[in-house]
């Protein structure tokens, strides 16, 4: 196993742990919300946004004790919004993850419920803990995750997405989605990480660019994933954007160019962290590992 390797596998065992701790155990009422809650955040996913906050508080020299709880945070508000968007409502996915989505699970109404208290308790993990160096700063903390997974971000970026089914979207079009829709939260864990410890305006506008090519950059390896892998290793069905017509990177481009778009927004995030030096190793690690992942 790499070293890059190793540490993924110890922040994702790590931020398994925090989880857990942080979701209401399925023993105490409402039982059945608060098994569906853990159901849909434990014992799955890359936690590519965890991984992000940890790498960006690297180079920000923030406690990893501080860091751990701003990315349950936000993995909270990514787990809550793959409930809602799989329900028929919204994408009609029977898979997430390997296993059953968590209305095919439970219920429409408890994965209702399930998205409602997860985004919840990531504001309630914000609030409780000292997460920065002042109040000032958490507050702000608070902020910009709010508005990264509202109407001005995630929310409205799935807005755009369901609204434009069918459409043909030109790449101006598409970015203006996927930035909203994926890389507003992406956006949100490198810029959270790094404000849990001290970082320079200059350190942060850098992250600030970094995080954006990633967070497209995500998007577009999504989309050829889609188109090429198989449902087996994606966890998820594949196929599903062709077979709604939606419009994705793949659907315009091709996956060619697609996979060119890509590695020129690998390379340009590279650039921004060009003057962070070695405490940003981590984030070009996992540059590299968002547009060569397989699943």
């Amino acid at each position: 196993m790499s070293e890059f390797a190793a540490w993924m596998q110890g922040c994702q065992a790590r931020m398994e742990n925090v989880l857990s701790d942080w979701l209401p155990p399925a023993s105490i009422a409402p039982q059945r919300l608060h098994e569906a809650m853990r159901y849909a955040v434990l014992g799955g996913g890359k936690r590519v946004r965890p991984l992000l906050a940890f790498a960006a508080g690297e180079v920000a020299g923030a406690d990893v004790e501080r860091v751990q709880h701003a990315a349950a945070a936000v993995e909270l508000i990514h787990a809550y919004s793959l409930v809602h968007d799989d329900m028929p409502a919204m994408d009609d996915d029977a898979l997430r993850r390997g296993k059953p989505t968590v209305h095919v699970e439970f219920d429409e109404a408890t994965a209702l419920l399930v998205g409602d208290a997860l985004q919840s308790l990531a504001f309630d993990i914000l609030a409780a803990q000292p997460l920065a160096r002042d109040a000032a700063t958490q507050l702000n903390m608070v902020l910009l995750l709010a508005q990264a997974a509202g109407s001005r971000g995630m929310a409205g970026g799935q807005a755009i997405d369901l609204a434009s089914v069918g459409k043909p979207l030109d790449l101006t079009e598409l970015e203006f989605m996927h930035i909203h829709k994926t890389g507003a939260l992406i956006r949100a864990s490198v810029l959270l990480g790094a404000q849990c410890g001290t970082p320079s305006e200059a350190t942060l506008a850098a992250l600030d660019h970094y995080a954006k090519c990633i967070g497209l950059a995500f998007q577009v390896v999504d989309d050829v994933l889609d188109a090429e892998a198989p449902t087996a290793t994606l966890g998820k069905t594949a196929g599903k954007d062709a077979a709604n017509n939606k419009p994705t990177y793949v659907s315009l481009l091709g996956v060619a160019r697609a996979r060119e778009l890509a590695q020129e927004l690998r390379a340009d995030a590279h650039a921004a962290l060009a003057d962070l030096g070695a405490p940003a190793a981590r984030l070009r690690q996992l540059a590299d590992f968002v547009v060569e992942r397989t699943f």
